[in-house]
């Protein structure tokens, strides 16, 4: 009788244990179809425009322009200074140092599958990498080069990326050109795709997020978070007013309304993405929040003017987690950049 009744109570375990199983295999399977009407994975690599595609030696000589700090007129600034691959595409500062140790008025974003943005900076106001890229060389505040020929000049005057601008624009009758130097910054750039876990979520493997991560989902979710962080960014693909219910704590700067003075355009940011968002602090346009669940909360009371428990706020910020990907192993390795000729490369020691 005791084998009996040993029998049947782990036959009962075995019952449970299955149909526990089935219910969270189905509750897995629904919350998927939720977040693929919302979402989708990333791509291998990001589509390139017509005019500019994506070559092996427009990369590699793109990788080293991104590096470059002779790109600036201080030759110690680079892209990669306030863009750092290996703190996940940012400075970690509130706001970047620049020339002269000038401070910019934003927080530098992501450079990290950014090429997948309906535009670029956090108004908009470059519309892709290219005219992107264009912007920080010739800023006062930024890399402070005078002009376009003086950067043009200073890469001509090094004979190895002479040689490199002949092999990426071969079909250009002058291929070192303004235009060109980002072109190739751009065509780096759309290598990095940092592919995480979410991915492997969306593509249809449910094991690939914790338990706590599926509830903050669930929450992301029905919260309302997906309005304007959706898509394959998970935010980046549309403007919104930052202070819809009630307004940001820290707000002055005016956002697009300093370039289109449209009034409705006051307060309007581009949607940042969330990818890699746990190691992108501080949060916002001006860098002035450190703690990624502070982040959250004022997300939820300023722009869905909700409360979020501590709890929510705790699984929201597990999925978030979620979204950090692989940085590509050949972005994460320095280049060795080309000498250049002494008798041509000066630097003005007054700058």
């Amino acid at each position: 009788m005791r084998k009996f009744n040993r029998t049947l109570i782990g036959f009962l375990i075995l019952v449970l244990t299955l149909s526990t199983l089935t219910r969270t295999l189905a509750q897995d399977s629904e919350l998927l179809k939720q977040a693929q009407i919302f979402f989708k994975p990333l791509p291998k690599e990001i589509p390139a425009p017509s005019d500019n595609p994506t070559t092996p030696q427009k990369v590699q000589l793109g990788k080293k322009l991104f590096f470059d700090p002779r790109l600036s007129l201080s030759g110690v600034i680079s892209c990669n200074t306030c863009h750092n691959i290996s703190t996940y595409g940012v400075d970690n500062l509130e706001t970047s140092i620049g020339h002269g140790f000038q401070r910019g008025s934003r927080n530098a974003p992501t450079v990290l599958n950014a090429g997948l943005h309906i535009a670029q900076f956090w108004d908009g106001r470059a519309k892709d990498l290219e005219e992107q890229a264009k912007g920080p060389i010739l800023n006062p505040v930024e890399m402070a080069m005078p002009d376009e020929k003086s950067v043009v000049e200073r890469i001509k005057s090094i004979p190895e990326y002479v040689d490199e601008f002949k092999k990426a624009f071969g079909g250009s009758q002058e291929p070192i050109t303004y235009d060109n130097i980002a072109r190739a910054i751009a065509a780096f750039e759309r290598t990095l795709v940092t592919p995480s876990r979410f991915d492997r979520f969306l593509n249809g493997d449910t094991s690939a997020l914790t338990e706590k991560e599926k509830e903050g989902l669930k929450l992301f979710i029905s919260k309302g978070c997906v309005s304007c962080h959706n898509g394959i960014g998970v935010g980046g693909g549309m403007y919104q007013k930052f202070g819809i219910v009630k307004p940001y704590p820290y707000q002055k700067d005016l956002g697009r309304y300093e370039i289109t003075k449209k009034e409705e355009d006051r307060y309007v940011f581009k949607v940042p993405s969330l990818r890699n968002v746990t190691r992108t602090y501080p949060y916002f346009h001006d860098g002035k929040v450190w703690n990624i669940k502070e982040a959250v909360r004022i997300m939820g009371e300023v722009q869905l003017g909700i409360t979020l428990s501590e709890d929510e706020v705790d699984k929201i910020v597990a999925f978030l987690d979620s979204l950090t990907g692989e940085i590509p192993k050949e972005a994460l390795e320095i280049p060795v950049l080309p000498p250049a000729t002494t008798d041509t490369f000066r630097f003005n020691s007054k700058n």
